[in-house]
């Protein structure tokens, strides 16, 4: 009878073989698709900023270069183009202006600007409501948002982030009973776009989050969440009340009470 040659347990197997040849092979699959993750996080906010810079500057050089003369144009005496040329341009021109606007000249073309202007029906809706908006920002630019705030929206028991823009006036306010507050609702993953909700006071929930981290978590769509730097006896409080219908979702102890905006001057 022919001899059976029998392996020994501890002598390795084809199996054990191909387990082993196969381990590495995983470990460098996943570590590379780790690298290429992490080179993805890493690169996209540089290269998305670039390239819209890039497209910034190329819109401004296509409508300004075109403008300048060719006998001052660099560009005519040059074998290439000169990238950012026209926004160099538009901001001398912007400098110079406001240079000249506080003069008796510059009162004088702005106040017959203005009148001509004046005169033109849909023009001077355009231009009265452009103005009023860019003056608005300007003069309030650092109170723009001025704090982060949790709301019920769009229904009892659902939360959106939202900024206080300023405190509500006018007719919105004189027709309505509650002390209401303007409330700018930003949409994700866009903050330029939202809603502008006039909110009674007593249903806001202010939050200790800087603006900017309110607008990095509705950039991000809630994946970048920022820490909660309250003490923690302040932690252990809970403001908001469980959904019910027997209870009010913001209860009215006064430590749950929001501080009103203050008044921009």
């Amino acid at each position: 009878m022919a001899k059976t040659n029998k392996k020994s347990k501890n002598e390795p197997g084809p199996s054990d073989d191909t387990e082993e040849v196969q381990r590495p092979r995983v470990g460098v699959i996943a570590r590379l698709r780790t690298y290429l993750l992490t080179g993805i996080l890493v690169t996209a906010p540089f290269g998305i900023t670039i390239y819209l810079g890039w497209l910034f500057i190329g819109f401004v050089d296509g409508k300004i270069t075109p403008l300048i003369p060719p006998r001052y144009n660099p560009e005519t005496y040059l074998p290439f183009g000169v990238p950012g040329l026209g926004l160099l341009v538009l901001v001398i021109i912007l400098v110079i202006i406001g240079w000249l606007t506080p003069g008796l000249l510059g009162r004088l073309v702005i106040r017959l600007s203005e009148r001509m202007l004046s005169g033109m029906p849909v023009i001077r809706s355009i231009y009265g409501a452009t103005k009023q908006i860019v003056e608005t920002v300007m003069s309030q630019q650092k109170n723009a948002f001025r704090e982060v705030v949790l709301f019920e929206y769009p229904r009892r028991g659902s939360w959106a982030l939202g900024f206080i823009t300023g405190i509500t006036e006018g007719e919105v306010q004189n027709i309505t009973t509650d002390d209401t507050v303007n409330v700018f609702l930003p949409t994700t993953p866009n903050p330029t776009s939202g809603y502008l909700l006039f909110i009674p006071r007593r249903e806001l929930v202010i939050l200790d989050m800087t603006v900017e981290e309110g607008i990095k978590m509705v950039i991000s769509g809630g994946i970048v969440t920022p820490p909660d730097r309250r003490p923690d006896e302040v932690k252990k409080k809970k403001f908001v009340a469980a959904v019910s219908d027997d209870h009010p979702t913001i209860p009215n102890e006064p430590a749950a009470r929001i501080t009103p905006p203050k008044k921009v001057s």
